[in-house]
């Protein structure tokens, strides 16, 4: 069993000398080549750059859903490349959240049985799960629309449903992948004001990927991702 290594508590992750190339015959690509940067607790990041920079690959290696070519990624002092599929899923599960530009909903089951798989699989009680995810269903203003599917719910409350999917087992990191590039300025405005809002009621920490700079500048502190090194992006001056 991989042992926590010794960690500040006041840091969720940290991501040390970061490298993915992907190998095709003899053609190799260098996507990310030394990315350092740690994240504190409760804090929120933003990370952006060009189309095909690279920053979904990053989240995805972050996350544990995708490996690396060289480096190291700490959750909770944990160093993912050394634990086993089952641990790593036993750490996205009960440390990390995720949300994406698609919902990823599963259309047979209710807003309330989505928002309750997550503390499902970590093996709460079907009845505490759903009193858990009932409060974050009235949190996000779904309270009256539990019982609903996915294809009978709006593309912003298909979206809040995914943020209190993600949060509902209070991680210590919620990482989103563009989570509101598929919604128009009105709800996309509403589902991060809902995030940020919730980062600062429950602490958790975010990273999040976009492409849209005026969301960016709302987090703690944006990174720019430029041929495969991350460096802190300054803020503009305010108007």
């Amino acid at each position: 069993m991989n042992k926590p290594m010794t960690m500040d508590k006041n840091i969720v992750l940290r991501a040390s000398g970061i490298a993915k190339t992907y190998e095709e015959g003899d053609l190799k690509t260098e996507v990310l080549s030394d990315v350092n940067f740690t994240l504190g607790r409760g804090e929120t990041l933003a990370i952006v750059g060009a189309s095909g920079s690279g920053k979904s690959t990053l989240l995805h290696i972050i996350g544990g859903l995708d490996t690396l070519t060289r480096g190291e990624v700490e959750i909770e002092g944990r160093v993912l490349s050394r634990l086993s599929d089952a641990e790593r899923g036993r750490v996205r599960n009960q440390s990390m959240g995720f949300i994406y530009q698609f919902h990823h909903l599963l259309p047979e089951f209710t807003a309330l049985e989505n928002v309750c798989m997550p503390l499902l699989i970590r093996g709460v009680a079907v009845n505490e799960a759903q009193r858990q995810a009932r409060v974050l269903l009235e949190r996000v203003g779904l309270g009256k629309r539990e019982e609903h599917k996915p294809a009978e719910l709006s593309g912003g409350e298909r979206q809040r449903c995914a943020v209190a999917r993600a949060l509902v087992t209070r991680p210590a990191c919620v990482l989103g992948d563009e989570p509101t590039g598929n919604l128009d300025e009105g709800n996309a405005a509403q589902v991060y004001e809902l995030m940020l809002e919730l980062n600062r009621e429950v602490g958790t920490s975010f990273i999040l990927v976009t492409h849209d700079h005026r969301l960016a500048a709302k987090m703690d502190r944006t990174l720019e991702l430029h041929n495969g090194v991350l460096q802190e992006k300054a803020r503009a001056p305010l108007a």
